[in-house]
């Protein structure tokens, strides 16, 4: 069997915990942060883990994650 290839825009944006789940950052954090309120923008700051329903698709991009 060939070897497989990372996809590497997903690379840049997942990475595995220890457990096996995937670790991803919000989206609508970088600019227009004067309409957002303090309290959306500081845990938009926060990373968090990825829905089950996307880990396959995840999974399959980054095979040696």
């Amino acid at each position: 069997m060939p070897k497989l290839k990372t996809h590497r825009g997903a690379a840049k944006r997942f990475s595995r915990t220890k457990n096996g789940a995937f670790k991803r950052q919000h989206a609508y954090a970088r600019h227009l942060k004067a309409v957002k309120s303090p309290k959306r923008r500081r845990n938009l700051r926060q990373s968090t883990l990825l829905a089950a329903e996307e880990m396959v698709r995840i999974k399959r991009m980054l095979p040696y994650a």
